[in-house]
């Protein structure tokens, strides 16, 4: 594994009696981790959300949660990209690392599906995960830089490989690790910040359970099952949602 310079940096924590120099340092660095290092124009600016941090009305944590719940961030990373990749984002952005397997990221299906956008990104920002890594002060980093208790090995290999090099944007709408996740595989580091897109072929199939919402006022909810291999398992989960169905549970068939 190769990191070039400028990859690691310093957690960034708003401190109390901060100095309008400091809080810019602190707002900077918000933005460029929760928007994936996209450029943020003047006028894309949360310009309120600045102001209740400033006044000290909002931690850090209330500042990451506005810009996230923000039409900006909706607009790079939500529309028009599939869920898998919604939520790779949301774990790197949010909480500094990559998703940890399978059924987190089936949790996260299901939260977005059942409860909307909202809550989704709620359940990053008020997990536990977050607050003992983050608390209220300090910015969201990538924490592969550092030693992750209780966390496997390789999800350090898939939070590198999100990471990309120091400039990379978050632009693209293609999933990064689906194949090494969903079908349990190691994934490999690719020196030099080399996205890792590389996937490993395998038999694996996955069933989807699936509540349908009923068609007409007459009809049922009914039960379904979907078995799909780890490549169709993005398209499909779209397709259900698209049809009003909600997912109750992703598993390896």
């Amino acid at each position: 594994m190769t990191l070039a310079a400028g990859f690691i940096s310093d957690p960034v924590e708003l401190r109390s009696g901060a100095t309008e120099e400091e809080l810019q340092v602190v707002i900077r660095a918000a933005y460029k981790q929760v928007l994936g290092n996209a450029h943020v124009l003047s006028g894309q600016r949360l310009e309120s959300a600045e102001s209740q941090l400033r006044n000290g009305d909002i931690t850090v944590r209330g500042f990451v949660r506005m810009v996230a719940q923000s039409d900006l961030y909706q607009s790079l990373f939500f529309e028009g990209n599939p869920p898998y990749r919604f939520i790779e984002l949301n774990c790197k952005h949010l909480l500094g690392r990559a998703p940890l397997d399978q059924a987190e990221i089936a949790r996260h299906v299901q939260i977005y599906s059942q409860k909307g956008y909202a809550a989704e990104i709620n359940s990053y920002i008020d997990s536990d995960d977050y607050t003992l890594n983050f608390g209220e002060d300090t910015v969201p980093y990538a924490r592969c830089i550092r030693s992750q208790t209780g966390v496997k090995n390789n999800v350090f290999n898939q939070t590198v490989s999100l990471l990309g090099g120091f400039a990379t944007s978050d632009s693209s709408n293609q999933a990064q690790l689906i194949s090494a996740i969903a079908a349990n595989l190691p994934q490999k580091i690719k020196v030099a910040f080399a996205p890792c897109n590389a996937s490993s072929p395998t038999n694996k199939r996955f069933r989807i359970a699936v509540v349908k919402g009923a068609v007409t006022p007459m009809a049922k909810q009914s039960n379904t099952t979907y078995q799909v291999g780890y490549a169709q398992l993005s398209q499909t989960i779209q397709n259900i949602q698209k049809t009003g169905g909600k997912i109750l549970s992703i598993t390896e068939s």
